[in-house]
């Protein structure tokens, strides 16, 4: 029996070590926390990440809010384009509903979970390992990130409003993400402000609630609304970290967040890790040790990357830059509502499925 070591119990980990048990593969996953613990966090699963899902035969409907439409509204709140989803499978999760889900899978098929273990590369090991990672460092070797000049907030607060819709509110120099979960009765929020400040690059370090309503004072009544009910946010520095250039070696290979950290303007950091971890898994199934995973994975995970750095600029404008381009964005979304969410129809129209199986038939 083949058996493998995954070093990290989040998105990526969980989901390789539940697409190689179900394969028979003998599989312990090390998580160094002592309990998977609610975070507190939202997230989004696109048609991409929803395609892994399905296929590791899990049923992400069951503990996910089913997405309608993305809009963006400006800083009053008046709703500048609206972008529906139709029939793209698109998950609002709360973080810790998608880890459990993927921790119960991972553990039916057979993995072992040991958590409150930190756990050490032994034979072939994924390092799964997060942001943070020491197993990109023992490939790469340290490699500094740079701050972005930009600072988030983040919190869940109680809602009683279930329309499955993705708000974006635009102001100049900052905005703010919200949507429903868990059946709308909480609402997930995260707030960038730009700053020449550094802030520690941490998902543990709080701050008081007054800095983001000051921050966000100028907005109009729904945000302000959303944010006095915040009592103590979460706030992390956004720095942006090179994709790695190595991705295997030594019997160790990266996945998640270890391999491709990424700011959130994209929503695509869960979405990647189900990526990794479904391309990852069928090439080890296929005797691969990590050459063709790198090289189906970094260029897309890049561009990816790329992406999301740039749409802080596009969420932040102000004056006559903001006018023009919002202007610009209501007459598309009239002209041609389906043309926005098309311009990335190379991300969520991705299947790792289907890119696999070239992968299992060893051409």
């Amino acid at each position: 029996m083949n058996s493998i070591t995954i070093l990290g119990a989040g998105v990526a980990g969980l989901a390789a070590a539940r697409a190689l048990a179900l394969e028979g593969w003998r599989v312990t996953v090390f998580e160094r926390a002592p309990v998977l613990a609610d975070v507190g966090a939202g997230l989004q699963i696109g048609p991409n990440g929803a395609r892994v899902l399905r296929a590791l035969g899990l049923n992400a409907g069951d503990m996910s809010l089913r997405g309608q439409a993305v809009e963006l509204r400006d800083q009053r709140g008046a709703r500048v384009l609206r972008m529906d989803l139709g029939g793209r499978y698109w998950h609002l999760f709360h973080r810790a509903d998608l880890i459990d889900l993927l921790a119960r899978g991972a553990v039916e098929a057979g993995a072992e979970l040991r958590l409150g273990e930190v756990g050490e590369p032994d034979g072939l090991t994924i390092g799964a390992d997060g942001l943070h990672s020491h197993s990109r460092v023992t490939l790469n070797g340290a490699v500094p990130a740079a701050f972005t000049g930009h600072v988030a907030w983040r919190a869940v607060i109680p809602d009683t409003n279930s329309d499955a819709v993705s708000e974006v509110h635009m102001g100049p120099g900052r905005h703010l993400v919200s949507y429903p979960l868990r059946g709308g009765a909480f609402r997930n929020i995260v707030a960038v402000e730009e700053r020449t400040e550094w802030a520690e690059e941490s998902w543990t370090a709080r701050d008081d609630s007054d800095d983001l309503q000051r921050a966000f004072a100028g907005f109009g009544p729904r945000v302000r609304g959303w944010l006095e009910k915040v009592e103590r946010p979460w706030l992390w520095g956004l720095f942006l970290h090179p994709v790695a250039e190595r991705w295997h070696g030594d019997g160790l290979i990266l996945a998640g967040d270890a391999a491709h950290p990424t700011l959130p303007f994209m929503a695509q950091g869960a979405n990647m890790a189900l990526e990794d971890a479904w391309i990852l898994s069928r090439c080890l199934i296929a005797g691969d040790r990590g050459e063709r995973y790198q090289a189906l994975r970094q260029e897309r995970c890049r561009r990816i990357v790329q992406t999301a750095a740039g749409n802080a600029r596009i969420y932040h404008l102000s004056g006559a830059a903001a006018m023009l381009a919002h202007a610009g964005m209501r007459i598309g979304g009239r002209l041609a509502p389906e043309a926005p969410m098309r311009r990335f129809d190379w991300i969520y129209g991705y299947d790792a499925v289907q890119a696999s199986s070239s992968i299992q038939t060893g051409t």
